[in-house]
């Protein structure tokens, strides 16, 4: 009897896809509800406004998924340290590096073989297998994402629409899910 069910490295790669695209889109519903000036807004100190994280995002992901089977995920002409410099000027700017940032994390993960899953790649000059080195960078987003949902809340206050179920709406939400 042929088994038509997908492998399970097939499965890891299409689950990881949505994954990413999941906290790529949760960006974007955070990016909905912001004005222009709340892109550079910081709770002050060493934290980051929503534009430095959003450079940073975009410059990892260029480093990490060009060339991604084959030179280390840590490019030498990234320069890592201009992320962290708030110089572009429009919020299409910063949209515009954010979804150059996220083609190329798509775009690696969807030419991707299953095969390639055990693969050894560098970052930094460590070795990973593929499946590592996508789940590393599955949380690094995943929790600057965090950061931006975090900032962009604080700064919309009781102008912000929850990405979740809301407080209070917990029983309802879970009431309309039962069968």
């Amino acid at each position: 009897m042929n088994d038509t069910r997908p492998s399970l490295a097939r499965n890891y790669l299409d689950a990881s896809i949505a994954d990413f695209k999941r906290v790529k889109k949760l960006g974007e519903k955070a990016f909905e509800q912001l004005n222009d000036e709340d892109y550079r807004w910081t709770p002050g100190g060493e934290a980051n406004s929503i534009a430095i994280l959003i450079k940073h995002l975009a410059g990892n992901m260029v480093s990490r998924w060009t060339d991604f089977l084959t030179t280390d995920g840590e490019k030498p002409n990234r320069e890592r340290d201009g992320e962290f410099v708030d110089d572009i000027d429009t919020r299409e700017g910063l949209i515009e590096v954010w979804e150059r940032g996220w083609g190329h994390v798509l775009q690696t993960l969807d030419a991707l073989d299953e095969d390639e899953l055990s693969s050894t790649v560098y970052i930094r000059g460590e070795a990973h297998t593929v499946v590592e080195a996508i789940s590393r960078q599955l949380w690094h987003y995943s929790l600057h994402v965090g950061q931006i949902l975090y900032v962009a809340k604080h700064r919309r206050g009781d102008d912000w629409t929850s990405l979740s179920v809301p407080r209070g709406m917990s029983e309802e939400y879970a009431r309309k899910a039962r069968p």
